[in-house]
């Protein structure tokens, strides 16, 4: 009875374990792309997010890290006119679920700031440009109403939550 009971048990855990294995999540295969059009190309790619059919990441492939959105139904990159400049070094971008804001950090002349791109508007803004405390790591809410950062004050990083226009909601 008690082997009976453990092949029961036994055989109900491996069924359900095969069977999660054929939902999500799924491997895409991505190819490479020597003229840099496609998501990998011969320069690095690094912090890559994924929102929906969208993943945004950061590359150096034109001689500056800047960031990408590269639509994976589609399978090609999306301009991002406005968003990127030749004298910022952009990192940790984040995407909403409907592929509308971006929000990411970037670096002029060693001062760092959390910036939202609405690709609607083809417009970016400097979230964080009356803070003259360090700023890293921004994400972004799903429905792209809030952003999240970490900000140094008084040599201890806390948590900040705003609103697209920068309003800061809540500290801590």
């Amino acid at each position: 009875m008690t082997i009976k009971l453990f092949r029961s048990i036994l055989l109900l855990t491996i069924t359900s374990l095969l069977n999660g294995c054929l939902g999500y999540p799924q491997i895409l295969n991505f190819t490479f792309d020597r003229g840099g059009r496609g998501l990998n190309s011969p320069a690095s790619e690094l912090e890559p997010q994924i929102a929906a059919k969208y993943i945004v990441f950061v590359s150096d492939r034109n001689g500056s890290q800047d960031i990408y959105l590269f639509d994976a139904k589609k399978r090609l990159l999306v301009d991002l006119p406005g968003l990127n400049s030749l004298n910022e070094i952009a990192s940790h971008p984040s995407i909403s679920e409907d592929g509308r804001y971006l929000v990411f950090m970037a670096s002029y002349e060693g001062i760092t700031d959390i910036y939202l791109y609405d690709r609607a508007l083809q417009q970016k803004r400097n979230l964080t440009a009356n803070s003259s405390y360090p700023v890293r790591n921004p994400t972004i809410s799903a429905n792209g109403s809030k952003i999240v950062y970490e900000i140094g004050i008084n040599g201890q990083w806390d948590i900040r939550i705003c609103d697209r226009t920068g309003k800061v909601l809540h500290d801590r």
